[in-house]
């Protein structure tokens, strides 16, 4: 039976990279029916942190990576510690200074990594490594290769920084006659610009990604293409589908560049297609976390709030700037409307108003032509009306469609903003 494994540290949060790692694991055990491993390397005492560990977890469950088991290091010394002195026993290690240490056999090393193909390791380190270290505590390539191999993994998927591990962990497979996993070593991750990551192209956190209003599905979606893909230029495909065709042996030799505008589409599409209740729901939910939504706003208007906006957000956070304007009355007029404060039309606006008083179905079809009946009655063009009356509703020069916005504030609403334009003009003559 396959079994993969994720092995993160909780030194730090979960970047894209990592999760990507877990992905790539996950999917090939799901694919194969197998058995999908969480390892928490947390050996590191005094860098381990509980909130890396919770960040890490709650990331993996946000994402949908689920695990079948879940083992923790730190519980582990004792077998770490016996294994060692096993080697010892057979002349495969020695203690020296309160510490344990392998001793290398040299030889040449070839593996067939299913990625890359056929690897040669013509050298190893001059070194002899040590395997506990003076405090008890095992080293990462140790405490790798027992964990691995104890646990039955079967194939190691695994970022191509760990690469130069390899040989190392392979003559302690043999030293300690346990059978050699697979490997796949997957290329990283690079900026836009090809160089490596940084937080402003990407190396951020997964609960940041959370947090800045992505959808897991979205970001899953957009981790799975970051080296691989299901063909026919297919850029939007759910999970579901990925778990029946995925093959690690597709992934791209190549490294992956991060690109946020990719992102950001993939998640785009992913809010146009939510059904309009549960996009309503995971918005509400959202903006609610942020201490972004007023009291007393029902769920009929939110549900039409995101509607208005639906076509329009690749985020989720860009509620909090662009729908501003539909809970607050207390938004500026922003500077780029200028121009279109400077045509102090007030009485044409007072007109508008008087006509949109006397519409008693406020639906967009009526708001349209009572505007464009003001409009010619005035001798203007309809846009002379639209654009002053959408820095009214919204205190921008674009934004969803007029009247559709003016149908989701309702009468009241826009009959004061609508005044409000005008003691504006009236206080700046």
């Amino acid at each position: 039976m396959v079994k993969t494994r994720f092995a993160p540290s909780p030194t730090g949060f979960l970047h894209i990279g990592g999760a990507r790692t877990a992905l790539f694991s996950w999917l090939y055990a799901r694919k194969n029916k197998g058995e999908f491993i969480l390892r928490i390397e947390d050996t590191d005492k005094m860098r381990s942190r509980k909130e890396f560990l919770e960040e890490i977890l709650e990331s993996l469950a946000w994402l949908e990576i689920n695990w079948d088991k879940i083992y923790y290091q730190s519980e582990r010394f004792d077998i770490y510690k016996e294994f060692a002195y096993k080697l010892i026993k057979q002349g495969k290690a020695y203690e020296k200074e309160e510490a344990i240490f392998f001793k290398y056999e040299f030889e040449k090393i070839k593996i067939h990594d299913l990625i890359r193909g056929e690897i040669i390791f013509n050298e190893l380190p001059k070194e002899e490594e040590v395997i506990i270290k003076r405090d008890g505590t095992p080293t990462y390539n140790f405490s790798c290769v027992i964990d691995d191999a104890l646990m039955g993994i079967t194939h190691v998927i695994r970022g191509e920084d760990h690469l130069s591990n390899t040989p190392k962990q392979i003559l302690m497979y043999k030293a300690l006659n346990f059978n050699i996993p697979e490997f796949a070593h997957v290329p990283l991750i690079l900026s836009e610009q090809g160089g490596r990551m940084s937080k402003r192209w990407g190396a951020t956190s997964i609960r940041e990604y959370r947090e800045a209003g992505y959808l897991p599905e979205a970001v899953v979606n957009y981790l799975v293409l970051l080296g691989w893909s299901p063909g026919k230029n297919r850029e939007i495909i759910p999970i579901s589908e990925v778990k029946k065709i995925f093959n690690i042996k597709d992934i791209n030799k190549t490294a992956a560049a991060f690109s946020w505008d990719k992102l950001n589409w993939i998640n785009s599409q992913y809010i146009k297609k939510k059904p309009p209740e549960e996009l309503k729901e995971i918005a509400k939910n959202y903006l609610k976390e942020r201490n972004f939504l007023p009291e007393g706003v029902s769920d009929a208007y939110l549900g039409k709030v995101v509607e208005l906006f639906r076509s329009r957000i690749s985020r989720l956070s860009d509620l909090t700037d662009w729908a501003y304007f539909c809970f607050y009355d207390d938004f500026k007029y922003s500077p780029d409307t200028e121009e279109i404060l400077a045509h102090h039309l007030s009485e044409e606006i007072k007109m508008l108003i008087e006509r949109l008083t006397k519409v008693d179905d406020f639906n967009k079809e009526n708001i349209e032509k009572a505007l464009r009946e003001t409009a010619s009655q005035l001798g203007l063009k309809a846009r002379d009306l639209v654009h002053p009356t959408r820095v009214a509703l919204t205190g921008r020069k674009v934004g969803p469609g007029l009247f559709e916005t003016m149908e989701v504030l309702g009468k009241d609403k826009v009959i004061n903003r609508l005044k409000r334009l005008i003691n504006y003009w009236e206080q700046n003559k």
